[in-house]
């Protein structure tokens, strides 16, 4: 549960690093506001992505190893 929880912190505070600032440049363009347009975008953000990673992610992990490995069918 500790790895889990440091996980969904890690990943979606990256996420939500890039997704914003990349959001923020193409929708307003880099000027003079964009370190402030940007973290208040982040910090809005950044608590909804750790909440979203941590309840989705087991059911997310299940779903990626059936796809990279799915069984045949008829068997386990």
């Amino acid at each position: 549960m500790k790895q889990r929880i440091i996980f969904s912190v890690l990943m979606s505070f990256m996420l939500s690093s890039l997704m914003t600032g990349w959001v923020t440049w193409i929708n307003l363009g880099w000027n003079v506001n964009f370190f402030t347009q940007w973290l208040t975008a982040f910090l809005s953000a950044w608590p909804a992505a750790a909440l979203i990673s941590m309840l989705s992610g087991p059911e997310i992990h299940r779903l990626s190893a059936y796809l990279a490995n799915p069984s045949p069918k008829g068997k386990g």
